[in-house]
């Protein structure tokens, strides 16, 4: 099975610009996204996807694969999508650019050990809040899958409710993935349904269409970086936990 590892990396950002090249420990965090997912030894390949010439530039210098991608993608799996159709693998594993915390060993647990006969697969990493405060926070998207790890919903909003009882580990998305080119396909050729519109997640494209996704709980630390206060957080955590080189 042949598995290439992608970044995506846009230069845009609302509400923080230009994120993927923050310095974080004296190096862009697309780096460190970068160098833990080169660790994964199952990647055939690792390529940073963006459209952004200056990110491309500071990826290169430090020694990444860069394919160029159309500025006209709205969501990182659309990215995906279109170096699918300039690289072929079996399966893509999309790392977020604002996950610098999340390791090799975290990220190969979205991988499957085969891909189903149709040819249709995707799968995500979350993982369990550290902190109730986070559950509330709506910077983080909370997910509640079914036994079998399918996901039934994704929200901004703490759910499930703790309406019957209190005994209950609340999940966050990782942003780590899994796709077959055939779910890519699906994902590029259906159109954006109501809820991915209002909780803006890229998995509702298959969730509100009754396509299985499956959400596996990485049990990992991670902070996405979202805002100049995120990678304040994530270098103190760094120097700490000595991940810093």
């Amino acid at each position: 099975m042949k598995i290439i590892g992608m970044i995506p990396a846009r230069g845009g950002s609302s509400r923080f610009n230009m994120k993927p090249l923050a310095q974080i420990c004296g190096k862009p965090m697309l780096y460190w996204v970068w160098k833990h997912s080169k660790e994964v030894a199952e990647f055939e390949e690792v390529v940073v996807a963006t459209d952004n010439k200056e990110i491309k530039a500071a990826a290169e210098e430090f020694g990444a694969q860069v394919i160029m991608t159309s500025p006209d993608c709205e969501t990182a799996t659309e990215r995906l999508w279109e170096v699918s159709r300039k690289v072929y693998a079996d399966l893509y594993v999309m790392i977020n650019g604002d996950e610098p915390l999340v390791m090799a060993k975290d990220i190969v647990k979205c991988i499957p050990d085969t891909i189903p006969t149709d040819g249709f697969y995707v799968s995500n990493l979350m993982t369990d809040f550290s902190n109730p405060v986070e559950v509330v926070d709506s910077t983080n998207l909370k997910i509640v899958t079914n036994k079998d790890g399918i996901c039934l919903f994704i929200s901004r909003s703490p759910i499930p409710f703790p309406k019957g009882e209190m005994n209950y580990a609340y999940q966050k998305f990782v942003g780590v993935g899994a796709f077959t080119p055939g779910a890519l396909e699906y994902y590029h050729a259906t159109p954006r349904g109501p809820i991915e519109k209002i909780e803006e997640n890229d998995s509702f494209r298959f969730i509100e269409n009754r396509k299985d996704c499956y959400y596996i709980n990485a049990h990992c630390k991670t902070l996405s970086v979202d805002t100049p206060k995120d990678r304040v957080q994530v270098e103190r955590y760094m120097i700490e936990n000595g991940l810093a080189e």
